[in-house]
């Protein structure tokens, strides 16, 4: 089997709920050893949000695959010793403690970096180290909320989070590839380096377009819903047979190809209402009544085989189980099955997909799995 890129890297997490397992998890599918640092007794409290994957928790099956845990409790001296003889081995620590929980611990980037002048250190935060947030509990909801995420999402009447935990992914995903470019700063200078992501700046860049968009356009993008705000025609649109099609085009060339093609009225693309996207996201509603009626005669099947043939984009919306039995994932022989205390899982391979490689799929550990194993490892 290739050796995977990460093989030899140790990464040492005192990590929690979803953006430091997150991150450490992408390093973990990559070849890296993560040992997960969890309290004695209750471990992660992400082990205990739900009981859905045989009796465990859908947020820690997903986050914690390749990954050995190790139970201490950090505030006692012993335990704490046997974390500092880990720091001492490893090549990362990543960390998302409680704002000031790592300075009291001592495990703060100055300290550490000065007794391992190779190690590097990822603090992940709510709101950063510094300003009047900094000592502010940060949750992704809440995030979301203070990113103005939740201002854009959502219908006219009610503004909605998004429905899975991005500022916790985006910080997680900023973690990880900052510890991918502090290895390869390392591989030039020999020394580590420190450095930390905050959940608001980090969903703060995914929001980047909004941001523009109201900064500079001088009124916040509406909430559409299942629509775009700024471009049209983009989202869902009923068929003849009450089955929804969503449509998205992106350029003038796309727009002509769908009202030649698929609407078959080739002079609404010149329209003075509609020949330009400011112009069709103005009169969207009136843009949409005139596409459902050019629809209205066929399937949603025969609407899709239409676009399709005039290059348009085009998606049915799935649910969850629909995506699971998702015939491209199938043809790609996308899904593996992966270890946990309570039985294997299935899951979607590592989407970074190498001709000729083997992604690594090994287990879930239990809590305290691996404890023994290190210790006898470490000589203690």
């Amino acid at each position: 089997m290739t050796q995977l890129p990460l093989a030899g890297v140790t990464v040492v997490g005192l990590e929690q709920a979803v953006a430091a397992p997150f991150a450490t998890r992408q390093l973990a599918d990559l070849g890296a050893r993560v040992i997960k640092v969890e309290r004695p007794g209750s471990g992660d409290f992400a082990r205990a949000y739900d009981e859905t994957v045989h009796g465990q928790s859908s947020h820690f099956v997903w986050l914690n695959r390749n990954k050995e845990s190790i139970a201490l409790d950090v505030k006692a001296p012993a335990d704490r010793a046997v974390l500092g003889a880990l720091l001492a081995k490893a090549d990362v620590f990543v960390q998302n403690l409680a704002p000031g929980a790592a300075g009291r611990l001592g495990l703060d980037a100055e300290t550490l970096r000065a007794e391992h002048p190779r190690l590097i250190v990822c603090s992940i935060s709510g709101y950063g180290s510094s300003g009047p947030y900094r000592a502010k509990k940060a949750y992704d909801l809440l995030v979301q909320c203070e990113a103005g995420v939740v201002s854009v999402t959502g219908t006219p009447e009610a503004p909605a989070k998004a429905g899975i935990p991005v500022a916790d992914i985006a910080a997680g995903m900023y973690a990880y590839s900052g510890v991918l470019s502090a290895l390869y700063e390392r591989e030039r200078t020999g020394e580590g380096s420190a450095f930390e992501v905050s959940m608001l700046d980090a969903l703060g860049e995914w929001a980047g377009f909004p941001y523009f968009y109201a900064n500079y356009g001088g009124s916040e993008p509406p909430r559409n819903g299942a629509k775009h705000a700024a471009i049209s025609p983009y989202g869902p649109y009923t068929t003849g047979d009450g089955t929804t099609v969503f449509i998205g085009v992106q350029n003038e060339r796309e727009w002509a190809s769908l009202c030649e093609k698929v609407l078959h009225t080739p002079e609404l693309a010149t329209d003075p209402r509609f020949d330009r996207n400011s112009s069709r996201v103005a009169r969207d509603a009136e843009l949409t009544g005139i596409i459902e009626a050019a629809l209205s005669g066929s399937t949603a099947s025969d609407v899709q085989a239409l676009l399709d043939a005039a290059g348009i984009a085009n998606a049915r919306m799935r649910t969850m189980a629909e995506f699971a039995e998702h015939p491209q994932l199938a043809a790609r022989e996308r899904w593996g099955s992966v270890g946990t205390p309570a039985g294997p899982v299935s899951a979607l391979l590592p989407p970074i997909e190498v001709p000729g490689r083997t992604p690594r799929l090994d287990p879930v550990p239990a809590l305290g799995e691996h404890t023994a194993a290190i210790l006898a490892e470490l000589g203690l």
